[in-house]
């Protein structure tokens, strides 16, 4: 009993004293700006994520969303997904380094840019729903909405007005 006592007294002492951990400070909500923040994609290039520059950040958070997002993606074409100003992101957080052996080169069949989501404090960040991939409309880098996209029953076209 003691000892719950302490472990809680010592968590809420180091967070009075150094804030919150990233993963308890929530997700993004309607009016907040997207941080811009930095990753690669599945060519292995450096990607900044420009918040003002972007429309429509499209989040996977799991392998079935993900290959549904994908084909739908790859079909829409990288010129549109630009001209639309589209960024989309794949959680890898939980993927083992097995899994990337096998999955990275198809990623890299794709015409369209994948970043890969390989931050966990980054992916906590964002709202998720079992099976759908979140999407966040901005606007001068504030979320107006936040949507969550089925692909492979829904047309992605709904989700980027």
């Amino acid at each position: 009993m003691k000892s719950c006592t302490l472990i809680i007294s010592l968590f809420i002492l180091v967070t009075g004293l150094f804030g919150s951990p990233p993963a308890l400070a929530g997700t993004y909500e309607a009016g907040q700006t997207v941080a811009p923040f930095k990753a690669t994609d599945q060519h292995e290039k450096a990607f900044t994520f420009d918040p003002m520059g972007t429309r429509f950040l499209l989040i996977s958070h799991d392998m079935e969303a993900g290959k549904s997002a994908n084909s739908v993606l790859h079909e829409t074409g990288s010129a549109k997904l630009a001209e639309s100003k589209v960024v989309y992101v794949a959680n890898i957080v939980g993927m083992p380094s097995i899994g990337r052996l096998f999955a990275f080169p198809k990623m890299r069949k794709y015409s369209h840019q994948i970043i890969l989501g390989d931050d966990a404090d980054l992916i906590s960040k964002f709202p998720v729903q079992a099976g759908k991939v979140t999407v966040l409309s901005l606007t001068g880098g504030k979320i107006t909405s936040i949507r969550f996209w089925s692909p492979a029953t829904e047309a992605l076209a709904g989700f980027l007005k």
